[in-house]
């Protein structure tokens, strides 16, 4: 059980102003400017980061470089590596708490999901990805009797990560641990809106025994880092989960620099299907209105559009209503708040036009649609839910990234198919049925990476995570995971 009190404590302790950390050492800028760091629950400065430029992107992309050819991880031996990786987890399960009450005075996400989505997360995937180090095989072709094919994992080099603001030390963690666990060397480049956590999270990193150089963060704006990051010719590997707009702008600097591989998250605008005969509608209510209102629908695979069989529209739409209603929005440092801040006002502003847009081409208000809380000078907003919704709607294209729920009724399953693929994303979707030959049937039929089947959200690390269409390539999580940072190298030997 969270100790409110001792969390009350971490809220109110001073945070130092922030460098960049390269070469296992915390330095200023070298321009000296740094960005103020905004809380979202109260609208009041936090803090200071290093605002970095292209010169000390370099500098750290270079240190990583270092790192890499001479060797001092990739060269470590596996079980040697895995043991450094475990005791950053243990680091980081060790200041759980705190790293989680540090995240959220950062970025606004609810306590009680930060501790298990964040911190928790983080740990547990880093001790994941350590765990499976010395479990990476090679192969050995079926060749002719007088040759001797191997095939060789080998680490790329230098990855550049850059990491979005909703859930830094999770997302973090799906891009460092299967890049630091086969031997590459990483620099980091958080949001600016959320950076604190993964800096403290590096430098566990380096208490842990990972190398000077081969974890690197550079905090900043995304034009500067990141776009020096792009087009660097000496960064091999790019991931990224962010926007689409900035994933086609590392794609164009990929093609004007060394061709480096992109991964990318994208993001998405995910159906939530609801057939006549889910079992438990009231169930299905209550985990759906969580899948789009955890976080403040501040999450890439939110069940953002509910798809509704239309014999049970309205019913399940006002089981909807009042477990959104239920949800209990504001302070994300109190232990009995459900649904946190937005990130920042730039964010709720757009959340709010998101709204007046969707009424002004035909969608009807059902709950929420305003701002909360204004006079605590932090950023909150209500549950809303809009039905009516058509499937060339705006709302029902384009992705919010805020507590915002688009409903549309449909006939039969093949018009649910039609309205869930009617889109540019393809990253998650869920659906509720009693059938289970039509839950494979909708299963091979939706075009999406994750399908949830009566749930949403909750796929642990075990499985691949990725998107299809504009939603991305590559996949975080899993084994998978591994294959953005391994070259396969072939040795043909004639004996």
């Amino acid at each position: 059980m969270l100790d409110q009190a001792k969390i009350d404590l971490l809220r109110n302790t001073p945070i130092a102003s922030r460098g960049l950390l390269i070469d296992g050492q915390m330095s200023p800028s070298s321009s000296g400017e740094s960005l103020e760091i905004v809380s979202p629950i109260d609208g009041q400065v936090l803090t200071t980061t290093a605002s970095g430029t292209a010169e000390d992107t370099a500098r750290a992309i270079a240190s990583a470089r270092r790192a890499f050819d001479d060797g001092r991880w990739r060269n470590m031996a596996p079980a040697a590596r895995k043991k450094i990786m475990h005791k950053w987890a243990d680091l980081i399960d060790a200041e759980a708490l705190e790293l989680a009450v540090l995240g959220v005075r950062d970025n606004g996400t609810e306590i009680s999901m930060a501790i298990r989505g964040e911190s928790g997360s983080a740990a547990g995937t880093i001790r994941y990805y350590a765990e499976a180090i010395d479990k990476l095989y090679g192969q050995i072709a079926p060749t002719a009797p007088e040759f001797l094919g191997l095939v060789h994992n080998e680490p790329i080099g230098v990855v550049g990560a850059i990491i979005p603001w909703n859930f830094p030390l999770m997302i973090g963690a799906w891009k460092l641990g299967p890049a630091l666990a086969v031997g590459n060397s990483v620099v980091l480049k958080p949001s600016e809106m959320a950076s604190l956590s993964l800096l403290r999270l590096a430098e566990l990193a380096l208490e842990a025994g990972i190398p000077e150089g081969v974890f690197n963060v550079v905090t900043g704006k995304g034009s500067v880092v990141g776009e020096a990051m792009s087009n660097s010719m000496d960064v091999d590997v790019i991931v990224f989960t962010g926007s689409g707009t900035t994933g086609r702008r590392l794609l164009e600097a990929s093609a004007r620099s060394n061709m480096k591989r992109c991964y990318l998250e994208l993001g998405g605008k995910s159906a939530n299907i609801v057939f006549a005969d889910t079992k438990n509608l009231a169930e299905a209510a209550k985990v759906s209105a969580a899948g789009i209102f955890r976080n403040s629908g501040q999450v890439c695979v939110a069940g953002s559009r509910l798809l509704v069989e239309a014999s049970v529209h309205d019913e399940f739409v006002e089981l909807l209503g009042k477990e959104a209603a239920a949800l209990r929005v504001g302070d994300p440092l109190d232990v009995n708040t459900t649904s946190g801040a937005i990130n920042n006002g730039a964010q709720l502003n757009q959340n709010l036009s998101f709204v007046e847009t969707a009424q002004n081409e035909g969608g009807t208000l059902y709950q929420g649609g305003n701002q909360l809380l204004a006079d605590s000078g932090g950023f909150y907003m209500e549950p809303t839910i809009i039905t009516d919704v058509q499937q060339q709607h705006t709302l029902a294209q384009q992705e919010v990234f805020g507590p915002v729920l688009a409903v549309t009724a449909f006939n039969d399953e093949a018009h649910a198919i039609e309205l869930a693929n009617s889109t540019d994303f393809g990253l998650a979707g869920g659906l509720w049925t009693a059938d289970l030959s039509r839950a494979h049937k909708m299963i091979r039929a939706m075009r999406t990476g994750v399908v949830h089947v009566n749930t949403y959200g909750g796929p642990d690390v075990t499985v691949p995570m990725g998107g299809v269409k504009q939603s991305g390539n590559g996949h975080d999580k899993s084994l998978h995971a591994f294959d953005k940072f391994i070259d396969l190298k072939t040795a043909w030997i004639k004996l």
